[in-house]
């Protein structure tokens, strides 16, 4: 029996927002019941169907890497962004300022040199850089059931993240504890479903692999403080553990 190829999909957002029960979710088809907070980084792995239903079918393991968001971390999470072959990028839609900080967290695995303080402060624009990265990205809202009572309320403007528009990238909103958010045949699944089959084109079947170090040129700007994403582990690297706080 043939090995089976495998991807990874890295998935970031505020502390709180629901990114470990949106990978179970993903990875089981249900509800995790009782999350508990991710310091470092967990892994949840979903066997995907490459193009299902077609002659180029294909099987492959798709690894979602939920990073801890919590900024104690900041410093140490570096070492889980390497390789990356996807970008899923979470928010609360209950929560406006879990939706602003997208570009942060973009602009941090992207780059992988936020310990700079010159970067810090740098507004970096996602266009630019999906450009030269070639990097799949997918925006997910959390709590959706909360945003869409609140919207009732009048207590919710908007729901669409601005990342999202800017970056052209799906965006799904989602209960992470309702399966059928993510049910096959619903727009939700379909969008994921292209997502994954992006990224596992890109890195097995594109003539050109986007995940070279053959880019367009970074801004100038940004040239002494950015580092591209490769293959290559830091020297002082360490293989991810798993921890939960329940």
């Amino acid at each position: 029996m043939a090995a089976i190829e495998k991807v990874k999909v890295v998935v970031l957002g505020d502390s709180g927002v629901g990114k470990t029960s949106l990978t179970y979710l993903i990875a089981h088809n249900k509800p995790l019941l009782s999350p508990g907070w991710t310091v470092g980084c967990s892994v949840e792995v979903k066997l995907h169907r490459y193009k299902e239903g077609t002659q180029a079918q294909n099987t492959f393991f798709v690894e979602l890497w939920d990073v801890g968001g919590s900024n104690n971390h900041r410093n140490t999470r570096n070492v889980f962004y390497q390789p990356t072959h996807g970008i899923i990028l979470v928010h609360d839609l209950t929560n406006r300022k879990s939706q602003l900080n997208l570009q942060k967290w973009l602009s941090e695995i992207l780059n992988q040199d936020s310990t700079n303080p010159t970067f810090q402060n740098v507004d970096v624009d996602p266009e630019q850089f999906l450009g030269s990265t070639q990097i799949p990205i997918l925006v997910i809202g959390t709590k959706f059931d909360i945003a869409e009572e609140n919207q009732k309320k009048n207590q919710y403007r908007r729901l669409a993240s601005s990342i999202a528009e800017q970056c052209g990238a799906d965006e799904i909103f989602v209960n992470c504890f309702q399966p059928r958010s993510l049910a096959p045949g619903t727009s939700n699944s379909v969008k994921l479903t292209r997502f994954f089959d992006k990224i596992i084109e890109r890195r097995y079947y594109s003539r050109i692999s986007p995940f070279t170090d053959k880019r367009r040129a970074i801004p100038p700007y940004l040239m002494a403080t950015s580092t591209p994403l490769s293959n290559k582990r830091p020297e002082n690297y360490l293989s991810p553990r798993f921890y939960h706080m329940d």
